[in-house]
């Protein structure tokens, strides 16, 4: 799955098109490495994002293409959060 496409989906971020230009802005990392939004997301990833002075790290646990609010947060483990 596309990386775009899961942070839409996990909800970590709200839009597709957000989640575009925050990797395009070299906002959002993979594996210690900026990450295009194409990136495929595989299974024990760990994204790093840096919105505002906010940086949250996560691991991937599940891929699904579609998921219900309540469980989207079943998709990832918050590694560490904090400020910039």
């Amino acid at each position: 799955m596309r990386l775009d496409k899961y942070l839409k989906i996990s909800r970590l971020i709200k839009r597709r098109t957000v989640a575009n230009a925050a990797c395009d802005e070299g906002l959002i990392a993979v594996n210690g490495k900026p990450a295009r939004a194409s990136y495929e997301i595989k299974i024990g990833d760990f994204i790093t994002l840096g919105i505002g002075n906010r940086v949250i790290t996560v691991e991937v646990l599940k891929i699904q293409d579609s998921v219900k609010q309540a469980d989207a947060a079943g998709m990832y483990r918050e590694v560490s959060s904090g400020e910039n």
